[in-house]
């Protein structure tokens, strides 16, 4: 789906839910954002369960600000920043609340592979996908959110700053600078085109 008509989608579904409370809209930015919203906290987290109830957190608190009246809303400019910002802030909260360094745990990250391949480019296709994650652990944070953002959750530049509050020009140097140090680090073919046209 092209940009312009998944951003025209997701502005319909977001006017449906914030002027008629439309439960059925919601629905459809849910399911339309589960799976991405729950790898960006997986990611981010030490525990599946940790990850669900983040997840869960995130959509009950962007429906309670959307269908909120007698809050005064910011002009939300897309519904996957709004609900990538919650995201970020729930992890930040679930981390306090911990006060514990942050981890990784790979067992937890399932990685998907085409049921028809072969048991040997299975296998290659997860070493190489583990060996990647290895290698973005090893970068700094800011570094690890934003190729996430790109390239995990294919999120265009554009709600890519809305997510991080950069401007996109940041986040353009921002990407470049976090894809450098990634080729520094991972070696095999990583799946990230060195030739991204946005960067």
């Amino acid at each position: 789906m092209s940009n312009l008509k998944r951003s025209f989608q997701e502005k319909t579904l977001l006017h449906n839910i914030v002027k008629y409370k439309d439960s059925d809209a919601f629905a459809a930015v849910y399911d339309a954002y589960i799976s991405k919203i729950y790898r960006f906290v997986l990611f981010k987290v030490s525990s599946q369960e940790d990850a669900q109830d983040i997840t869960s957190m995130v959509f009950l608190k962007a429906w309670s600000y959307l269908t909120d009246s007698t809050q005064k809303k910011e002009m939300i400019k897309s519904i996957s920043g709004l609900l990538y910002t919650i995201a970020r802030n729930l992890v930040v909260d679930h981390y306090r609340e911990r006060a514990k360094k942050q981890s990784y745990s790979i067992q937890d990250l399932s990685i998907d592979l085409a049921s028809d391949t072969n048991v040997e480019e299975s296998f290659v296709k997860k070493q190489e996908s583990i060996t990647l994650i290895d290698s973005l652990k090893m970068l700094k944070q800011e570094y690890q959110e934003v190729l996430t953002l790109r390239y995990l959750d294919e999120l265009s530049l554009k709600e890519i700053s809305h997510v991080l509050g950069k401007t996109m020009v940041n986040v353009r140097v921002l990407l470049h600078r976090a894809t450098k140090k990634l080729e520094e680090i991972h070696t095999p073919t990583t799946g990230i085109d060195k030739k991204d046209p946005a960067i």
